[in-house]
């Protein structure tokens, strides 16, 4: 055999020698792959059996660690500025009575975490509360109080306090309600924070009516169905037992159950009733109609046939802070965020005619600042809720609604000083006054009202000036010294820049002289949160 040269002999060695790297990499690559394969068998997957199986207090754990990542859906929201009156003389918003904000600032610190800054709405923080503002008379369904008074965090500046108070109305004097509850029992509801106080929230709520009422049940997974056709609430055992048998499972399409929920409320309308319908969810639609936007002009479009939409938000984790609040303000409804037993006694208990009844609608705010005393000015919170200057008088324009016996609270930081103010031909009461003009010189501002009847379409016109008073925190209302300690927390866990001096100690000071007659202890449950914030910051 002839014998290989030397150079051939060293591309055989070569040719084997990568024959060999080749085997070794594929082996290597096949156990990899093995053990990938073992590990991915022995953990859940999401769209596992086994995933299903899983408690929900294993799932409950799970929502809160993906809280800040994936899941929560909170709207940026940019603080208002302050702006010159020489400039925009006229600040112009829609009322708000949500507190969804507040009650979700209390589940994060109450599981020993700050809240993400934008989850804090601070007119959500103070409008939580109920404030002894004077009973509306006559035929006005809510009165207007003022207050001035140096602003807490900023001795240089003032605090300004604008408060609503609804004239209350008993159950038994109520009209007759043709309620639709439209539950969520997707997938995403599965946890104890969820369905199961879902559950809960709305016995209460039936536990409320009266035979005069009416209550249908909607669910929406995957599918959407009739549960439970319009049902006198004197028939409350029937009710109750198709609340009861609601299970989780499922994806979203909440779309499709709003526009069975509205077409169930419109087959049983009551021409001289409350139309309600009650989206109970986590807000994790992830089926069908996905954006914002999509829902918010399916809900535009039915609002105006008399219906109305609240919104309870359930549980964490994936909770769509964003679109309930949407869905809500756009439904001519309020929000609230039920975090425990407590919380559901109180928005369907003891506020249940506040969240049922509306006692004005499309309600608007606008304020003129008198340049001869003011330089400056700020809305604390309600950037989600401004308004063009025109559309203060514009009927078409929707606005927040006030419920039976709601008190709603704007607050304003103004900077004292004066100048002229011309504003492109807009008739304005401090247009032609100076800093020495003594016609105006002691009004602080003018606040003007619109609102409509639940059931009007023309809006009716309120007004009222504010003098001017030098006037300490410390000597202030009750009402204003606790309202600016809540305005003060919401400005520390925003981490404001317009937070000044605030500190947490301040706030507990402010709101531990102002706790009133705090009969179910909100306020001192209030001093709780901001000792536990104190600690987190």
């Amino acid at each position: 055999m002839k014998k290989l040269s030397v150079n051939s002999r060293l591309l055989v060695l070569g040719l084997v020698f990568s024959l060999l790297l080749s085997a070794c990499s594929t082996s290597t690559e096949q156990v990899a792959n093995s053990n990938k394969s073992s590990t991915a068998s022995s953990t859940p997957s999401s769209n596992s059996n086994m995933a299903t199986s899983s408690s929900p207090m294993m799932e409950e754990n799970k929502d809160s660690a993906r809280d800040s990542a994936q899941g929560k859906k909170y709207a940026d929201s940019d603080e208002n500025p302050f702006l010159e009156t020489s400039r925009a003389p006229l600040s112009t918003f829609s009322i708000d009575v949500d507190t969804a904000s507040y009650a979700n600032v209390r589940r994060y610190l109450n599981d020993g975490r700050l809240p993400p800054k934008d989850i804090v709405r601070i007119e959500e923080l103070i409008n939580y509360f109920e404030y002894d503002y004077p009973t509306p008379v006559g035929d006005v369904p809510f009165s207007v109080t003022t207050e001035v008074a140096t602003a807490p965090w900023n001795a240089k500046h003032r605090i300004v306090s604008i408060g609503l108070q609804g004239k209350k109305v008993a159950l038994d004097n109520a009209p007759p309600s043709n309620l639709v509850f439209l539950i969520d029992v997707s997938g995403s509801m599965n946890t104890p924070r969820k369905l199961p106080l879902l559950k809960d929230a709305l016995r209460i709520l039936v536990n409320q009516l009266t035979s005069k009422d009416k209550v249908a049940i909607v669910v929406y997974s995957g599918k959407s169905g009739l549960v439970l056709p319009s049902t006198s609430a004197d028939k409350e055992s029937e009710i109750l037992n198709a609340l009861n048998n609601l299970n989780a499972g499922g994806s979203t399409n909440g779309g499709q159950g709003i526009q069975l929920a509205y077409k169930v409320a419109q087959e049983n309308f009551l021409s001289n009733g409350n139309n309600r319908v009650i989206l109970a969810t986590d807000g994790d639609f992830n089926v069908g109609l996905k954006s914002d936007d999509e829902l918010v002009r399916l809900i535009e479009h039915n609002r105006n046939s008399g219906i109305f939409l609240s919104v309870l938000g359930f549980g964490g984790g994936k909770t769509n802070d964003s679109m309930m609040e949407k869905l809500a303000d756009k439904g001519n409804g309020n929000y609230a965020y039920i975090d425990s037993q407590d919380e559901a006694r109180k928005a369907l208990g003891s506020q249940v005619a506040g969240t049922l009844y509306a006692i004005a609608k499309d309600v608007k705010i606008q304020v003129e600042f008198n340049p001869a005393k003011v330089a400056g000015y700020r809305l604390i919170g309600y950037e989600n809720r401004l308004l063009a200057n025109r559309d203060f008088e514009d009927d078409r324009k929707d606005a927040g609604d006030i419920g039976a016996g709601h008190s709603v609270t704007a607050l304003y930081e103004i900077i004292p000083a004066g100048q002229n103010v011309n504003n492109d031909g807009i008739e304005l009461r401090y247009g032609q006054a100076q800093p020495s003009d003594s016609s105006f010189n002691n009004e602080l501002l003018t606040v003007k009202l619109r609102y409509k009847e639940p059931n009007g379409s023309d809006s009716k016109l309120l007004s009222q000036g504010l003098i001017d008073r030098e006037s300490s925190i410390e000597n202030a209302s009750e009402n204003l010294r606790f309202a600016a300690a809540v305005a003060e927390f919401g400005l520390l866990l925003r981490d404001s820049r317009y937070k000044g001096n605030a500190s947490f100690r301040n706030v507990s000071h402010l709101a531990e002289g102002a706790l009133g007659n705090d009969l179910k202890n909100y306020r001192n449950d209030f001093l709780t949160l901001v000792g536990k914030a104190q600690r987190l910051k």
